[in-house]
């Protein structure tokens, strides 16, 4: 039984994971599109929201490199 609510708990676990990651990635695309469109500072704030939300992901990484950029004025 101890093993059975492991298990089910360790796949809600990564579920919730690839879903935190997923929603990431739109995030960051939407980001970047709104970055092509011109609109700087909504772009601005969608990195920044990145960064904070997923801190430890690839899209935060990529994020600050944008930010960086950004607020850079590049």
């Amino acid at each position: 039984m101890k093993r059975v609510v492991l298990l089910v708990m360790g796949a809600a676990l990564m579920a919730v994971t690839a879903c935190s990651a997923e929603k990431g990635k739109e995030q960051f695309d939407t980001a970047q599109f709104e970055e092509k469109q011109n609109n700087r500072d909504h772009a601005i704030q969608l990195y920044e929201e990145i960064v904070r939300t997923y801190p430890d992901s690839p899209f935060a990484a990529k994020a600050r490199e944008r930010l960086a950029a950004l607020k850079g004025g590049k």
